[in-house]
Order: C-alpha cells, then sequence, then structure tokens
C-alpha cells in the first residue's frame, strides 16, 4: 500500500464529521497542484464530496438568486447572526481537525475535498485535500493556526516511523465529553501535510501519509476505480460544462451508515432494531452507490442537479424482473410510464406535487420479511393481516384481495398551506391510483367502521371518514357496564396483534392528527386535513388545474432536455410556498411547535428523545424581513425520476422567478380547524 508508515503510540482517532451536499461525480483533471481527488482517495471512501473549483462556485453563487438573497441588505443582520452561529457549529466540528470555517474559505484556489474512509476495525477516518495553489501564504498561516489551537488543546506533537517530513501528527487527551456508558474517551489524533501547492488535514495519520504519497498521479485502487462510481460517471459526466464549477459527490449508503455506527456508538444503549443491519440483510445492499452534480446559475436555472442511484440488477437477473433483487428490496420496483402529470383535480395554485410510478402488488409481496425482521419475529406480518381478516372485533378484510390488488401503479402528493401560517397551516394530500374503485371503497368503508377513532362525514359529496382528534379532550372515567360498549378483551389479555394496531393508530394520530379519508375521482384520498381534501374533491379541472399552468409547463420543457418522456416519478412546486411556512415560523420562534410531517420530523432528530417535550429553536430568526420583500428571489422546482437498467436517473432543477410566474391562492383556514 502507498505510503505505508506506523504510528507509534495507540490507536488512531475517530471520524470527527464529513462535509455532505448534493454534487457530482465527472473525473475532472486538477487544475493545480494535484491528481482529481477520487483518484488519491481510496476505493474504500464511503463517502466523498468535491468542489472542483471554489472560487468559480463562490462567484456562481453570488451572482444566483439565492446570492442575491444573502445580499440583500434586509437579510443583513440575520444573515451576520446566522454566520455566526453556523462558524460556531463548524468550530465544534472542525475543532478536533484543528480547523474553522474561515480556513477553509481563505485557503482554496482550486479543488476543495472531503472523505471519509473506513479503515481497519470498520471505522470511518476523515480527509480533507485543499488545492492551494495561488495561497502558498494563506496555507502556511493555517498551519500555524492549526499548530496553536492543537497545543491550546494540550496536544502532544508525536513521533512517526517512516513518515515522510512533510507530514506531522499531533495527539489530544481523550475527550471528556466523549464518555460512552462505561467507556472513557477515546484518543484523538490530527495529521497534517503541507506539499507544494496541497494541504491534507485528517484525523487518521496513515491515511493522510497515504493521500501525500499519491499527490501527483493517483493510485491503483483509488475511488475511482469504484464500480459504482465508474457508472455515476457515464450517467453524469456529461450533464454540465467542465466550466460550471461543479460540486461532486458520492456515498455508498449502507457501508458508509455501519461505518459511522462503528465509528460513533452511542453513548448509552439503545433497545429497538438496527435498521441499518436490517436494510443489509433485507436485500438494500443491491444500493451500492449514489452520486452526482450540482451546479449554481447555469444556464436559465438557479440551481440544477443530477444524480444515478446505483443499484445493478443481481448477478444473472433480468433489470426488467421482478427478481431483480432479493427479499424486500423487491419492492424498489418503479416502472417508467408516459404522462406522469398532475390529475384534472390537482388544483392549479396549490404550492407543490409530485407522482411517483410504483409496483404496488409486489411492494406488498416483498413486504413480510422486512416487517418480521424489524419485528424480530418470523410471522408478525402474517398474524397482522390474517387479525385483519379474522379478527370478530376488526374489519375483516382480505388486505391483499380486497385493498392491494384493487390498487393501480401510481402514488400521488399534494402539498399546501392556508392563512393565517400557524404551526398546523400545512396540507398534504396523498393519493393512490386505483382501478377497481368500487371494491376499495368498499374496504376502506369496512376497515373505517370498525375504527372507533374515525367517523363518518359528507364532504362534497362523497362520504369520507375523519380522526377523531384526542388531544384536547378532557379524559373521563370510563365504567364498563353489562350490555355497554366496552373494549375488546385483546386489550388486557396480551394479544399482541392488538397491541400493534394501537401502536401504529397512537403514531398516525401524532402525525396526522386531523386526516381524513375518501375514495374518489378513481383514487384512495388520504388528507392531512377536511379543507384540503375538500378543496380537490371540488377542482374543476381544465384551465384550473395545475397541469394548465403557465409554470408547471415551463418545469417540463426544461426536464425533458434531459430526460426521456417516460419516466418513474415526476414533480413541481412552487418555492415561495414551501419556503413561507418555515420562514414565518422561524420568525416567530415557534418552528419546534410545527406540526408539519417536516416540523415533527425536526424535532424528532434535533430534540431531547422525549415524548411531548419541545425542542428549543437553534436559529433566531426575529430579525427575518418580512417575506413579501424577499419573495422575489424564490422560483419553480422540477423533478424528474427515470428508471435505468443500473439504477435510477434523477434530474432536478430550479428555475428564476419570472414576469408571469403564477402565485398560489392562499385559503383561510376553516375556524372550526383553528
Amino acid at each position: 500500500m502507498p505510503g505505508t508508515f506506523i504510528v507509534r503510540r495507540g490507536p488512531v482517532g475517530l471520524l470527527v464529521a464529513v462535509l455532505m451536499a448534493h454534487a457530482a461525480v465527472a473525473t475532472v483533471a486538477s487544475a493545480g497542484g494535484f491528481a482529481a481527488s477520487e483518484t488519491i482517495f481510496p476505493a474504500t471512501t464511503r463517502a466523498w464530496i468535491s468542489i472542483s473549483d471554489f472560487r468559480g462556485l463562490q462567484e456562481r453563487f453570488q451572482k444566483s438568486p439565492y446570492g442575491q438573497l444573502v445580499s440583500d441588505p434586509a437579510m443583513k443582520t440575520f444573515v451576520e447572526h446566522l454566520r455566526e452561529q453556523v462558524s460556531k457549529n463548524g468550530k465544534q466540528r472542525l475543532a478536533k481537525l484543528g480547523l474553522t470555517l474561515e480556513d477553509l474559505e481563505k485557503v482554496p484556489g482550486g479543488e476543495l475535498a472531503a472523505a471519509a474512509v473506513e479503515v481497519e476495525g470498520g471505522r470511518l477516518a476523515t480527509i480533507m485535500l485543499v488545492d492551494t495553489t495561488g495561497h502558498e501564504a494563506d496555507a502556511s498561516a493555517v498551519v500555524e493556526r492549526i499548530t496553536g489551537r492543537l497545543l491550546e488543546q494540550k496536544a502532544a506533537k508525536i513521533t512517526v516511523a517512516g513518515a515522510p517530513p512533510q507530514l506531522t501528527v499531533y495527539e489530544l487527551p481523550p475527550d471528556p465529553n466523549d464518555v460512552r456508558g462505561d467507556v472513557p474517551g477515546k484518543q484523538r489524533r490530527v495529521a497534517f501535510a503541507v506539499a507544494p501547492q496541497a494541504l491534507i488535514v485528517g484525523d487518521d495519520a496513515v491515511q493522510v501519509g497515504q493521500a501525500l504519497s499519491v499527490l501527483a498521479k493517483g493510485r491503483e485502487d483509488s475511488l475511482a476505480t469504484v464500480e459504482s462510481y465508474k457508472a455515476i460517471v457515464e450517467q453524469c459526466a456529461g450533464s454540465v460544462p467542465a466550466t460550471a464549477a461543479p460540486i461532486r459527490w458520492f456515498v455508498d449508503p449502507l457501508k458508509f451508515a455501519a461505518a459511522y455506527q462503528a465509528t460513533n456508538p452511542p453513548r448509552e444503549k439503545k433497545k429497538g432494531p438496527d435498521y441499518v443491519a436490517i436494510l443489509g440483510r433485507q436485500g438494500f445492499d443491491a444500493i451500492k452507490g449514489a452520486g452526482g452534480l450540482l451546479v449554481l446559475n447555469e444556464g436559465p436555472h438557479s440551481l440544477r442537479h443530477h444524480t444515478l442511484i446505483h443499484a445493478p440488477p443481481l448477478p444473472g437477473r433480468d433489470p426488467e424482473s421482478v427478481e431483480r433483487f432479493d427479499l424486500a428490496a423487491r419492492m424498489l420496483r418503479f416502472p417508467n410510464a408516459a404522462g406522469v402529470a398532475p390529475a384534472a383535480w390537482v388544483p392549479r395554485d396549490v404550492g407543490g406535487w409530485a407522482a411517483l410510478q410504483w409496483d404496488v402488488q409486489t411492494a406488498f409481496g416483498s413486504a413480510e420479511s422486512l416487517v418480521d425482521d424489524i419485528v424480530g419475529d418470523k410471522g408478525v406480518f402474517d398474524d397482522v393481516i390474517a387479525s385483519l381478516k379474522e379478527d370478530p372485533d376488526g374489519p375483516q378484510v382480505d388486505v391483499e384481495k380486497d385493498l392491494v390488488a384493487c390498487l393501480g401503479k401510481r402514488a400521488s402528493v399534494i402539498t399546501d398551506h392556508v392563512e393565517p401560517v400557524t404551526t398546523d397551516c400545512e396540507r398534504i394530500v396523498i393519493a393512490l391510483e386505483t382501478i377497481d374503485e368500487p371494491r376499495v371503497a368498499a374496504t376502506i368503508a369496512k376497515v373505517m367502521e370498525a375504527d372507533s377513532d374515525m367517523r363518518k362525514i359528507e364532504l362534497a359529496g362523497h362520504v369520507a371518514w375523519e380522526l377523531i382528534d384526542h388531544s384536547m379532550e378532557i379524559p373521563k372515567l370510563e365504567v364498563e357496564t353489562p350490555g355497554g360498549a366496552v373494549d375488546h378483551a385483546d386489550h388486557d389479555s396480551g394479544d399482541e396483534a392488538h397491541r400493534r394496531r394501537q401502536r401504529l393508530r397512537e403514531k398516525d394520530g401524532r402525525l396526522l392528527p386531523h386526516s381524513t379519508v375518501t375514495v374518489a375521482k378513481g383514487h384512495l384520498l388520504i388528507a392531512s386535513h377536511r379543507d384540503i381534501l375538500e378543496r380537490v374533491l371540488t377542482a374543476e379541472g381544465g384551465p384550473n388545474s395545475l397541469a394548465s399552468a403557465t409554470d408547471f409547463a415551463a418545469i417540463q420543457t426544461e426536464l425533458g432536455r434531459f430526460v426521456a418522456a417516460a419516466t418513474a416519478a415526476r414533480g413541481f412546486g412552487r418555492e415561495e410556498e414551501a419556503i413561507r411556512p418555515t420562514y414565518e415560523l422561524l420568525r416567530q420562534g415557534d418552528m419546534p411547535k410545527s406540526k408539519s410531517l417536516f416540523g415533527q420530523l425536526l424535532n424528532d432528530m434535533l430534540g431531547d428523545g422525549k415524548p411531548g417535550t419541545v425542542r428549543a429553536q437553534k436559529i433566531d430568526g426575529s430579525t427575518l424581513p418580512e417575506f413579501e420583500v424577499v419573495r422575489r428571489y424564490f422560483g419553480t422546482t422540477g423533478l424528474a425520476m427515470e428508471t435505468k437498467s443500473q439504477g435510477w436517473y434523477v434530474v432536478g432543477l430550479v428555475l428564476p422567478r419570472s414576469s408571469d410566474q403564477e402565485v398560489a391562492r392562499r385559503p383561510a383556514e376553516p375556524a372550526a380547524s383553528r
């Protein structure tokens, strides 16, 4: 192995951070002091990001609507506060490498790249590679600052056998905040090397040394030789000109996740399933990699990305076959179809729409092993399905025959919000195509009538069911009396299938506390709120449908330049409508209280994990200007996904706001919902 040497004291340190973002994967020769970074990092690289022309990207960002937004005088106070906070957080993460965000902004003269490399023991090492061409003095100053910061942390310089003179290694004392259970904080190391026109910094001396030794010509066993990487290059390389200053990226999802777990064990032992291991066992390791290109201010687009999710069929399998993958991964079947467009009942003025072609029947048939694996008990899936059919207190429906077999291949989502902007203003409708609407309607009726938490209503001439929101109810004492309505004995008998259904109900109720369901317009419609469903049911179609909107047509024209007419997914959105609820809640300081799916996801990710608690808002948005001041910077978005023999090709783009861009109608929130 090139550049191998020995560190004399203890194991090498932990991964501290990996810079991840949208990016691209065309092999680009370095214009500066070293070969392209994908030829320098090893084949065991699990995640990689590269800005091939750092200065060029800065210029493009400044000219884009997003750069103009940041430069708007009305945003000055907020941007300064945000930069201060990002810098603080960035320092916390980069401090273990002795770096700051300010360092990274000043040094690059060409490529800036970072990689997470899997090393001995299945852990990850972080390496940063900077082309310092024309900024050699800045690089020397950065090295001095790195050294000073490490010494402030009481780091000790250590001797490395066989290391080149350019390599310096410091060992830091264990981090007292890194204690996990009874295990003390691990030893940490920072290594850096300065070469002509290059700076390398990492937490693994061996990897930094190897990168240093192959700077000029690269290595034979590099990331560039990985089959998934090469497939992504083949698909995406010609999508943007070399002058576009693209961001490039690659990740091996499951291997990265597994190595990240090994590198960052939880502070406390957690109960529950290991989803990374489960996905591997269930065949999802068929996804070998993902990567793509992201460019700013290229042609008519504010932003555009090209991505390939590389998932070739298993050896000897037909790419078009249901058996392309094994076990639960067979549910990853998204057939291309012509005419993936909004139905006539999708209102013209909604905030966003997306549709996916999905083989629902195959997905259902493939779910058994996945559900059983998650629960940890073989046969659970069959038990639940059987209970829905046979339980005398249940709906007594055959889910596969009465529902799944009657669904089509298309699932759609409509998103919007109402006025005023509150924590519960966002709206969503999920629409599942039906091929036997009467049978689906009858099945849904049986399921809903057997659910005491659903009430039957009439909505725009259709029978619908609405979830009863118990969140504001006063608890009351219930006494069982002969002949009265009592809970089924399963509540106390320990029937596991019943308890599972109860847990699912509690989760669904939390995510969609006002959900309303009906079968109409050839679809099973599931809405977050009654008002958005009524709006869909009363849609007039024709010129009042989204498909007739001028901004929707413009997006489809642009997407047509990059994908075939037959696609597996399409999406459209008006940026201002997608951003405004979050923007206003940030201004109000209420983002942690958001009841939207996105808001609840953020709360789960950033909160303390305790049920019922609300996290503190991380960003102070009180200095944001009125939304009307910044509305002009937001355009329209589009996305298309095409199923290929080697995986799924995704193109997304943003068109800047135009004089004829349509404005979504903002209906008022019904008084009963406030």
